[in-house]
């Protein structure tokens, strides 16, 4: 799934393409934006990401649909 988070008084978006299951990560951004604390993400790739939940503008989670191949007609 592909996370985005906008950070408070920056113009770019940090994106994090991430296998963590989606309730999980939409509960830890939950509670660092309200309390302020510290969110870690981990990516596909094994690196982790680390926020700080006071400066997070936005997250937009997408959800695990796998993409469609092929032609409409």
């Amino acid at each position: 799934m592909e996370i985005r988070i906008g950070i408070q008084h920056s113009p770019r978006e940090i994106v994090v393409e991430s296998e963590q299951e989606h309730d999980t990560v939409v509960a830890s951004l939950r509670s660092a934006m309200a309390d302020g604390s510290p969110v870690a993400l981990t990516d596909v790739k094994g690196r982790e990401v680390v926020l700080n939940g006071s400066a997070i503008a936005y997250a937009e989670v997408s959800s695990e649909e796998p993409r469609r191949v092929g032609f409409l007609g």
